[in-house]
C-alpha cells in the first residue's frame, strides 16, 4: 500500500500499472514521427489529432497510467456532488486507437538525439516531440505529510488517495477551526483551494454547523486571486461569509498527534502561526515531473519546459513542443488553458512538420470556474495580463446558478467528448457570436 500511495504522489493522478489492451513497452528501440509525452487532457487531444492525420505507427503516447481522471470534478467530489467514480475512465479508451500506447514512465529527456529512454530501458526516438506531463504533487514538502492524511479531519481534493477524505470531514465536523491552504508553488487550478472553502461553507449552513465553525483561508500570494475583476467579487464572498483571509502565508508542518497546523508568514519567515484544527484541507506545492525538471536543456530556471509563450515551440529545439501544466507558459495551470493551447500548438506543430515556421499566437486564455457552494459559480475567464477575456455578454463575475450547472453538468460532456479527441480548443469561437462578432 505505501509503494501503491508514492506512486501516486509523485505522478499525481496517475494510477499505478496493470494490464493494458493495446499497450508496447517491451525492451526495444523504437522511433515515431511523433511521441507524445504525457496521456492527460493535452496528450490525448495531440495523439487524437495527429494519429488521425499521420496515420497508425507514426505516433506513440507515453503514458503509465491505467486510468485517466478528469481533475476538474474533483472540487465536486470533495463536496459530495459527484463520485471519484464519475471522474476517471480507462486510459484505453481515451487515447486514440491509431496511436501506439507505450505504458511506461520517461526517465530521461536527450534532444540533442531526439530520444527519450523509459522506465523498463527502451528507448523512443522521434522526429517531433510534445511534452504535455502536468505537474507532480510534493506532499511530503510538507512537514507530518503525507502521513496525517492517515489521520481524521486532513484531506485534500488534489490527489484521487485523499479527496474522498474531504466529504468525511465535512460530515464529521463538530466545531473549531476549518482551515485551507494554497502553497507557495506554482499549482494547477490555483481556484481550487478556495472552491472547496466555499462550498465547505455552504455545507456547514446546510447542516446547522456553521456557527460552530471558524473558517480561515492561508495563501501564499499577496492577492486572493490573480484577476482583479474576480479577486473583488471574491472579497465580498468571504465578507458576507464572515471567513477568514491570511494572505502571504503558507503551509509548512502539520502535527495530526495534537491536530495543529502550522503556516510562515512569508514577508516576516520568523513568524510562524499555529492553529489548532478541526479540518484542514491541503493544497500541496507542485513542480514539473522530475524527469522533466532534470533536464536541463528543456527547462528554465525554475525546472518548466521551456517554450515560446505565444507559439508553445522550445526555445532551443524546433522540433519540440509543450503545453499544460509543465510548460513555462506565465497563466494559471488549468484544463481550460489546454484546451486554449492546444489549437494553438497543434497548428503550429503541422507547419513546422511541413518544413515552415510557426505563425500562430496564443492569447493566454485561460478559466477558472470558482464555484461558490451547492448551486452558484464564478466563471472567470481572463488572458495572459489576467484582463477579462468571457464569453457570455454577462457580468460574469457575479455568482449564477447557470455558471454552475455549466461547470457541473456541461464541461464535463465537452471534455470527455470534445477534448480529449482533439475537438475542442476552447470557447474562442463561441465568444464571437456571443458578442456578437465584436473582439472580446
Amino acid at each position: 500500500m505505501l509503494s501503491h500511495k508514492c506512486l501516486l504522489l509523485c505522478h499525481g493522478s496517475r494510477l499505478p500499472l496493470l494490464k493494458g489492451t493495446f499497450s508496447t513497452s517491451s525492451k526495444a528501440c523504437k522511433s515515431y514521427k511523433l511521441v507524445v509525452v504525457g496521456g492527460g487532457a493535452g496528450g490525448c487531444a495531440t495523439a487524437a489529432k495527429f494519429s488521425s492525420k499521420l496515420g497508425k505507427g507514426n505516433v506513440a503516447v507515453i503514458e503509465p497510467a491505467d486510468v485517466h481522471y478528469y481533475q476538474p470534478m474533483w472540487t465536486l467530489v470533495g463536496g459530495g456532488m459527484k463520485t471519484l467514480e464519475n471522474s476517471g475512465r480507462p486510459m484505453s479508451q481515451v487515447l486514440p486507437k491509431k496511436a501506439d500506447w507505450i505504458k511506461q514512465r520517461v526517465v530521461t529527456f536527450d534532444p540533442h538525439n531526439n530520444k527519450v529512454m523509459t522506465e523498463d530501458g527502451s528507448e523512443i526516438n522521434y522526429e517531433f516531440l510534445v511534452v504535455a506531463l502536468g505537474l507532480q504533487l510534493n506532499y511530503g514538502q510538507i512537514k507530518g505529510l503525507p502521513e496525517a492524511f492517515e489521520t481524521p479531519g486532513v484531506c485534500s481534493n488534489y490527489s484521487p488517495l485523499y479527496v474522498t477524505k474531504t466529504l468525511e470531514a465535512l460530515n464529521n465536523f463538530k466545531e473549531g477551526n476549518a482551515l485551507f491552504s494554497f502553497p507557495n508553488a506554482p499549482i494547477k487550478c490555483p481556484g481550487a483551494p478556495q472552491k472547496i472553502m466555499y462550498i465547505s461553507d455552504h455545507y456547514f449552513r446546510k447542516h446547522g454547523k456553521r456557527d460552530k465553525a471558524n473558517i480561515i483561508y492561508f495563501t501564499s500570494l499577496p492577492v486572493i486571486f490573480a484577476a482583479k475583476k474576480y479577486a473583488d467579487a471574491l472579497w465580498e464572498v468571504v465578507k458576507e461569509r464572515d471567513i477568514t483571509v491570511n494572505l502571504r502565508h503558507n503551509l509548512i508542518e502539520v502535527k495530526p498527534d495534537t491536530r495543529e497546523a502550522m503556516f510562515q508568514n512569508l514577508d516576516d519567515p520568523d513568524n510562524i502561526k499555529t492553529l489548532p484544527y478541526e479540518m484542514l484541507h491541503v493544497a500541496p506545492p507542485m513542480s514539473s515531473p522530475d524527469p522533466l525538471r532534470q533536464c536541463t536543456l528543456l527547462t528554465n530556471e525554475t525546472g518548466f519546459l521551456d517554450v515560446n509563450k505565444n507559439t508553445l515551440q522550445h526555445v532551443t529545439f524546433p522540433n519540440v513542443f509543450g503545453l499544460g501544466d509543465c510548460t513555462s507558459v506565465p497563466i494559471p495551470k488549468t484544463a481550460a488553458a489546454v484546451a486554449g493551447q492546444f489549437g494553438i500548438m497543434h497548428r503550429n506543430l503541422s507547419l513546422v512538420m511541413a518544413g515552415s515556421s510557426p505563425k500562430h499566437e496564443y492569447d493566454g486564455y485561460t478559466s477558472c470556474p470558482l464555484v461558490t457552494g451547492y448551486s452558484t459559480c464564478i466563471m472567470a475567464e481572463f488572458d495572459m495580463d489576467f484582463n477579462p477575456l468571457e464569453t457570455f455578454p454577462i457580468n460574469q463575475a457575479k455568482e449564477r446558478r447557470t455558471m454552475f450547472h455549466l461547470k457541473k453538468d456541461m464541461m464535463p460532456s465537452v471534455y470527455w467528448y470534445g477534448m480529449l479527441k482533439g475537438l475542442w480548443e476552447g470557447p474562442k469561437n463561441m465568444r464571437k457570436v456571443m458578442h456578437l462578432g465584436m473582439s472580446k
